[in-house]
């Protein structure tokens, strides 16, 4: 298999799997889903902001995890977007399992999605999704916060997604934008 397919080519489907930011822990009361983004991560999250602008990535459709860390790190990164947006609970916390059957149900007329969510279910989908080669190898040690994993999979349809491995063809993080 070719070590990137061409997101133009017919039948690949492209998923940008986006973890949150780094979330502030500071208020023990606060519930789980209305942490806020950490100093750390609202900065990480402009670095990817300008990685996205730079590799001129745009998903047709984001999909989002409603937690309040999710919907700032998809604002300080992507800011004003004419990108369809959809919030959805069952992304808080969910499997790979759980992700992979969302995935399945975007309608065949969106060839790119991104998935911003929570680990382990991003960090596992990930490596479910994806074929062995260099770039999997550091996706195997860590998925951290701000992760950013480009997915190009040869699928005829979503419903195909996941039944032949794709092709990891860019793994970004925090760590390797600051240098």
């Amino acid at each position: 298999m070719p070590e990137a397919l061409r997101q133009t080519d017919p039948y690949v489907l492209t998923v940008f799997l986006f973890r949150h930011a780094k979330s502030d822990w500071s208020d023990p009361t606060l519930p789980d889903d209305q942490r806020p983004l950490a100093n750390r991560g609202r900065r990480d999250a402009g670095l990817l902001a300008v990685h996205l602008g730079e590799a001129h990535i745009g998903p047709e459709l984001i999909l989002c995890s409603p937690a309040r860390r999710t919907r700032e790190t998809l604002e300080l990164a992507f800011g004003q977007t004419d990108v369809r947006v959809e919030f959805d609970p069952v992304l808080y916390a969910a499997s790979a399992a759980t992700l992979l059957d969302r995935l399945r149900d975007t309608p065949d007329t969106v060839s790119s999605v991104m998935l911003i969510g929570h680990n382990p279910g991003l960090h596992d989908l990930a490596l479910l999704l994806v074929d062995s080669g260099k770039k999997r190898t550091q996706l195997e040690a860590k998925f951290p916060t701000g992760a950013l994993a480009t997915i190009t999979a040869p699928a005829g349809t979503w419903r195909d997604l996941g039944r032949v491995p794709g092709v990891l063809s860019e793994y970004v993080t925090p760590a390797t934008l600051r240098g």
